[in-house]
């Protein structure tokens, strides 16, 4: 009898669990396997290196095909993707060949939660971090996912970027091709914090590993430039105004543009490898990795990548320290720790193992066959 009980309640359990099409398993309690993963495949080029930060490529001999992933950038500019407010003046979705303009009753606008919808025949990939524009106020994706062909309008968990702004012409956003720097990155994807957020992007980094002693190691893009900014260029803290004010933004256009020369020469001649990801260390430390299923989608996201990792740099002081390639490879090793997953049926599955300062996230599609698409490995700076 209490074999019984106990049986009906761990299937009511089960039950509201997935009612919803997530479920959110501990490692320890579940048999769902991850798909392979290719740590023995990837393989660390030499630092590129520039002031105080050292990005290590990672290539392999095989990647994944990811073709049939639309990104969020495509999907906004081309109209397929539209995102909005929600309680807004309806989300327009499409049934068959007639478009259908989808009541969002008397819901009313949320600062963390958004409205969308993907029209595409492609399933749609999210990474946390990445910044849409417009509506009542900037935010960021909350987390990593991917929403499937002919879904029902999705409440997105979202962040505001940009304090201070409720008010908006559109309730609609717009591609930003925009993702957010580690720091501020770090505090949605990790800490799920929207106070967190907006200190991040106040600050300009949330490290707190190295104390500044002298002038020269100071930061080029420090608190007080940033603080100036949004008190004379950006009074609502908008995250782009702000990198993108002269104060800030000069510093951040140059450092990209000699870290993009230096990142194609130090890749230009592979020979059967592609470049798939990077390695990121700050002066001696190794504090971040994006890690993609194939060099098609790495490409779909370097360029804006690549400028969070320059607005971390800047933020963080000028040490001369360079990381050693030991140290990187340690990054391509998944950490020993506490998982907890999240599963949308015949999707996604989404994973975090935390060990220490580590927090490695990773995004697995389950369709139309499993592979992680996007690894993040990060050391935690609070």
């Amino acid at each position: 009898m209490q074999r019984s009980l106990l049986g009906a309640i761990v299937t009511g359990l089960i039950g509201i669990a997935t009612a919803g099409g997530l479920a959110f398993v501990w490692a320890a309690s579940g048999p769902l396997r991850s798909p392979a993963h290719p740590e023995g495949e990837w393989r660390l080029l030499d630092a590129v290196t520039y002031e105080n930060i050292s990005i290590f490529p990672v290539v392999t001999g095989s990647t994944q095909d990811t073709s049939v992933f639309l990104t969020l950038d495509e999907g906004l500019s081309s109209g397929e993707v539209v995102v909005s407010e929600r309680g807004g003046d309806g989300m327009v979705r499409n049934r068959g060949e007639r478009p259908v303009v989808v009541p969002q009753g008397n819901a009313s606008a949320s600062v963390n939660q958004l409205v969308l919808i993907n029209r595409s025949k492609r399933p749609l990939l999210l990474l946390a971090g990445e910044l849409v524009s417009g509506g009542k106020q900037d935010r960021i994706i909350g987390k990593d996912r991917i929403v499937p062909v002919g879904a029902e309008p999705l409440p997105l968990d979202v962040f505001c970027v940009e304090h201070g702004r409720w008010t908006g012409s559109s309730s609609q956003f717009i591609a930003s091709k925009t993702i957010v720097h580690p720091s501020v990155r770090e505090q949605a994807a990790v800490k799920q914090s929207q106070t967190e957020v907006w200190d991040a992007v106040s600050s300009g980094s949330t490290a707190q590993s190295v104390t500044v002693e002298t002038p020269a190691a100071a930061p080029r893009v420090s608190r007080r430039a940033v603080a100036d900014t949004i008190a004379s260029e950006a009074p609502t803290q908008s995250y782009s105004k702000i990198y993108e004010h002269s104060r800030v933004g000069v510093s951040v256009d140059s450092f990209v543009e000699e870290l993009q020369k230096r990142f194609a020469r130090a890749t230009a001649n592979l020979k059967g490898e592609r470049v798939v990801g990077v390695i990121v260390a700050y002066g001696g430390e190794v504090a971040w990795s994006d890690i993609f299923a194939s060099n098609d989608l790495f490409h779909h996201y370097w360029s804006k990548l690549l400028r969070s990792y320059a607005v971390e740099a800047l933020a963080r002081p000028t040490l001369r320290e360079t990381a050693s390639t030991d140290d990187a490879r340690e990054f391509l090793h998944r950490p020993n720790g506490r998982e907890v997953q999240e599963t949308e049926a015949g999707v996604y599955r989404w994973r975090e193992v935390t060990e220490g300062k580590l927090a490695l996230i990773e995004l697995d599609a389950l369709q139309p066959k499993p592979i992680t698409l996007h690894r993040l490995l990060l050391h935690r700076t609070s």
